[in-house]
């Protein structure tokens, strides 16, 4: 396992992130969802995130991406789910039959942490903790 670091510590975060269109709407097609993508791609380097994995349903996205501990993820959320709205809907006008108002993403997103060992297994390191083996 390759962990990530910088000056003052070492660290591996992943975060697994899902967006619903506003309303449930069935408006992600391969290709806004490719842009949806690009979008992401460009704004999450500015906040040092990195994209693992993306994919869709016609009504939301999963994403998971890897962030360092001192990234404000709802800073990040609230910036992309902006720029990604504006422009998706500046660049696609049918959407606007949709999605009538300037909302594309719905007000709440879904954000879980996800690690490299199950919970289980990290609570029972934890409680092992100073016991003699």
């Amino acid at each position: 396992m390759k962990l990530d670091s910088n000056n003052h510590s070492v660290f591996l975060m992943y975060y697994h992130l899902i967006l619903v269109v506003k309303y449930r709407r069935e408006v992600i097609d391969e290709a806004t969802s490719s842009r949806l993508k690009d979008i992401f791609e460009y704004i999450s380097p500015k906040y040092n995130i990195t994209l693992q994995e993306w994919n869709h349903d016609k009504d939301h996205v999963h994403i998971l991406f890897k962030a360092h501990p001192n990234t404000q993820l709802s800073k990040f959320i609230n910036a992309y789910k902006s720029a990604s709205s504006r422009l998706i809907k500046k660049e696609n006008q049918q959407l606007r039959k949709f999605l009538w108002k300037e909302y594309f993403w719905a007000r709440s997103f879904c954000l879980l942490t996800s690690g490299v060992a199950p919970i289980e297994v990290v609570k029972q390191y934890i409680e092992s903790q100073g016991e003699k083996l």
